[in-house]
């Protein structure tokens, strides 16, 4: 008999489960986000909490936590939120302005930008 409250069932889509293998092995992925998709695709095995956070290397609050957003929201609730804060001071079109100035022009007196 199983002990704690039950748990949600996880089953992944086809889909789900090609993107999760991506973000979990993609060098470019946020290590968040990787460990994130780890954490589901062991869910999605059939592992408890305790098995997976063994498996992880995280707590199993951690991986009930993941769990659950993820039965919530799927793919969506894996990412992070935007967080509170100030607004940003300089805007997409400033930045690309700059990014444009430097890749185009040379600096006065100079044979390219430093910084």
């Amino acid at each position: 008999m199983a002990l704690g409250r039950p748990k949600a069932p996880l089953v992944l889509t086809t889909s789900e489960q090609q993107t999760l293998a991506s973000w979990a092995h993609r060098a470019r992925t946020a290590p968040q986000v990787a460990r994130r998709a780890r954490i589901v695709l062991a869910c999605a095995q059939g592992f408890d909490n305790q098995t997976v956070a063994k498996k992880v290397r995280v707590s199993p609050q951690m991986v009930g936590r993941w769990r659950a957003r993820f039965v919530a929201a799927r793919l969506d609730g894996l990412v992070d939120e935007p967080r509170p804060g100030a607004p940003r001071s300089v805007s997409d079109d400033q930045v690309e302005a700059v990014v444009i100035r430097t890749l185009e022009t040379t600096p006065r007196g100079a044979t390219h930008w430093s910084t």
